[in-house]
């Protein structure tokens, strides 16, 4: 018989069973993991080996711009007025992983390969270079205790500890340090901050312009050297023409200027682009500009880039065609500066210092000539020189005095308190105790008509229009009560010529004018005479052009024809788009109205008693027109003579008289001191209407003669000719 186990002993057996299954169980699940282990890494190895190992390698595609010459800019005549230099240039692309070691190195390497000029070096990027010179230096500039103190506020993170630090260390560096770089070093200097300036992958310009062959050819030759560095072709913007308002372009070195930045850096803009600044260029900154190459850099996992790729050939910018005649334009330049000059010889032309003259299509809105000039005095020698002031004859505005008069009549028609052909007394009036009278008729009563009143420039016949509109009822010696409602009647009347308005000219910075504030009823009539609000020269020629095609506001502009890149610069390319024609508006005119007022213009010149009588004798053409001079006051460039009194001449018309193609406005502010006696400058003004129409139409007569009998080695020759005046220009 058995002897039974002790209580101890089956203790032991039991503890010993679940230690063994604890144990089958503990290696059941290494065994369960390891093979769930197993079967993963096969499952990586096998089914997604090859997605992982392409994974590993994946390189990433980054677009790049480079720069494509600016569209050209032609006359109307296919001449051109702005052109593209080709020149060398050296640029660097730097990577996301390139260091700030590295780029000094390269511009280390360069410096021993062109002469950079050190100008632009600021002392801030002094600063910069220094520290990353002598790095044990610079840290030593803030002390163990400073940067304890400076993060022992826990909530100040990393990044703002270390610009404090930086901060500190650039103030304390000081002039003697700054100031102990060698030549050598601040032309490395120079090198390595036009290399920092870009943005990773976008090529930026260190040398363009004035590199030599010598340079060019030595940094080619190694380029394999210097990562990054390449040698390529730049353009530089030739301008054949002074007038301002083909505008102005930044410098590589300016880049997009910071206020407009944002801007153009949404459209795919780089920072150092250059871009239209004024005017022209700057207007149609988006069909000049081209479209860039776009090349895409293949890099791997580190930032490196091991391929590139062209995406897109770049294309230059579209050929822009102006409206503009260059040869009429640079006559009428050289009539306007040669007046300027001769009427200031007059003791009575102290405050003479600008004139202007606009030509313009009044069926289309081309505009033919844009013509401004202002005199400035040579701090060296003393004399007078002529500047272009092309941009004035819209920025720019004065009192025009009697040209507005054809506005004024047709004005009473439309507001209906005038009729065609009306007769009114032209005779002094007194407005409580005030003498208003006109030029030509000092004492008596004179009846004349609205035909009659435009020739003769009556001043009476405009008041009496102004009274009316303004529902006041003139009597002699007393005051002249009026609804002030006139004021804006008559101001609408006029914005519908585009006076006071601004014109919708295709260029920026145009300027309205200044409305005048005083509603005292004798304001009004100097409203209606030109002497109270102020008008551009450019309103001014669209105002009379209005009139000239029957009654259409057309916006004027510059732009004619849109056209594809020419392959040589002469022979222009294919035509794209020819800019419409843009009618802002219609006056509230009949044509039996219009009619009327075209008579009182012709009046002017070839009537008995016209105030532009004998301009066109001889001319073979005929014109209509009206002349006009306001009493103002100097508001010009020298500031010390603010206020003073002066007279304005202007001059508006148009030609033929029975189918206007050409309309025109001269505009001479300030032309005397003495408002009883311009006679000189009045000479001049005739010379320059004269002058101006028969050179408007002699070009026209020579060019129909030329396109008649020109033959093909004639037009090969005139070719020729225009290649070797580029060829001299750009020398």
């Amino acid at each position: 018989m058995k002897k039974p186990m002790r209580k101890v002993d089956q203790a032991k057996i039991r503890q010993r069973k679940h230690i063994a299954f604890r144990m089958n169980l503990l290696f059941f699940s290494i065994f369960i993991l390891f093979s769930l282990l197993i079967f993963r890494l096969g499952y990586l190895q096998i089914v997604k080996g090859e997605d992982y190992t392409r994974l590993l390698e994946r390189t990433e595609e980054i677009a790049v711009n480079t720069s494509v010459p600016r569209g050209r800019i032609y006359d109307r005549t296919g001449k051109v007025l702005v052109d593209n230099k080709p020149m060398n240039a050296i640029t660097y692309t730097k990577t996301t992983s390139t260091t700030s070691r590295e780029m000094l190195e390269i511009a280390e390497a360069l410096s021993e390969l062109i002469q950079q000029d050190t100008k632009r070096v600021t002392i801030g990027d002094k600063r910069d270079f220094w520290i990353l010179l002598n790095p044990d230096e610079a840290a030593a500039k803030v002390s163990d205790k400073e940067l304890k103190e400076i993060g022992k506020d826990g909530t100040v993170s990393k990044h703002d500890i270390q610009r404090e630090v930086t901060r500190l260390t650039r103030e304390r560096i000081t002039d003697e340090e700054l100031n102990s770089f060698t030549d050598h070093e601040l032309e490395v200097l120079a090198i390595y901050r036009e290399m920092m300036s870009g943005y990773a992958y976008s090529p930026q310009i260190i040398k363009s312009g004035n590199v030599t062959e010598e340079e060019f050819a030595a940094v080619s030759e190694r380029l394999n050297e210097f990562e990054g560095v390449n040698t390529t072709t730049d353009w530089d913007r030739v301008k054949f023409s002074d007038s301002t308002i083909l505008g102005t372009m930044t410098s590589p070195i300016e880049g997009i200027p910071r206020s407009h930045l944002d801007y153009y850096l949404a459209r795919d803009y780089s920072r150092n682009d250059r871009i239209g600044r004024s005017y022209f260029e700057q207007y149609y900154e988006e069909l000049l500009k081209g479209q860039k190459t776009i090349v895409k850099n293949v890099k791997d996992r580190t930032g490196r880039v091991i391929e590139t790729k062209t995406v897109r050939e770049g294309e230059p910018g579209r050929d822009l065609v102006l409206s503009m005649d260059s040869e009429l334009q640079e006559s009428l330049e050289k009539l306007i500066s040669e007046k300027l000059l001769e009427m200031k010889k007059d003791p009575r032309s102290g405050l003479l210092d600008r004139a202007f003259l606009v030509m313009m299509d009044p069926n289309n809105g081309e505009l033919l000539s844009l013509v401004g000039k202002r005199l400035v005095k040579d701090e060296d020698s003393g004399r007078w020189e002529v500047h272009d002031y092309a941009y004035g004859t819209f920025t720019s505005a004065y009192e025009v005095g009697s040209t507005i008069k054809v506005a004024t009549v047709l004005a009473g028609y439309s507001e209906g308190v005038l009729s065609v052909g009306e007769v009114k007394i032209d005779e002094p009036m007194n407005i409580a105790g005030q003498n208003k009278r006109s030029l030509f008729n000092q004492h008596g009563r004179v009846a004349v008509d609205d035909v009659t009143a435009l020739g003769r420039s009556s001043n009476v016949y405009m008041f009496k229009i102004a009274i009316s509109i303004g529902k006041g009822v003139y009597r002699p010696y007393k005051a002249l009560p009026i609804d002030i409602a006139g004021f804006d009647r008559l101001r609408n009347a006029y914005a519908s010529f585009g006076l006071g308005v601004k014109t919708g000219i295709d260029l920026p910075g145009e300027f309205p004018g200044i409305p005048g504030t005083d509603t005292r009823s004798g304001k009004l009539l100097d409203f209606a005479i030109g002497q109270f609000d102020t008008y551009t020269p450019l309103q001014l020629v669209q105002y009379i052009s209005t009139v000239a095609n029957g009654g259409n506001r057309v916006a004027p502009k510059v732009l004619k024809e849109i056209r594809e890149p020419s392959k040589d610069g002469e022979t222009l390319g294919a035509l794209l788009e020819e800019t419409k024609v843009n009618i802002l508006n219609r006056i509230n005119n009949t044509q039996k109205e219009i009619e009327q007022v075209k008579k009182g213009m012709q009046y002017v010149y070839y009537g008995p008693n016209g105030t532009g009588r004998n301009i066109f004798n001889g001319a073979p053409y005929t014109a209509a027109g009206k002349t006009g001079t306001a009493q103002s006051y100097y508001y010009g460039d020298d500031r010390s003579k603010y206020g003073m009194a002066s007279v304005n001449l202007t001059h508006v018309g148009f030609a033929p008289a029975d189918n206007p193609e050409v309309a025109y406005a001269v505009v001479i502010p300030y032309a005397s001191t003495d408002r009883g006696n311009y006679i000189t400058q009045g000479i001049a003004m005739k010379e320059i209407v004269r002058t101006s129409l028969d050179t408007y139409f002699d070009l026209k007569e020579e060019r129909a003669k030329t396109n008649a009998s020109e033959t093909t080695d004639q037009k090969i020759d005139r070719r020729f000719d225009r290649e070797k005046e580029k060829e001299t220009n750009e020398k």
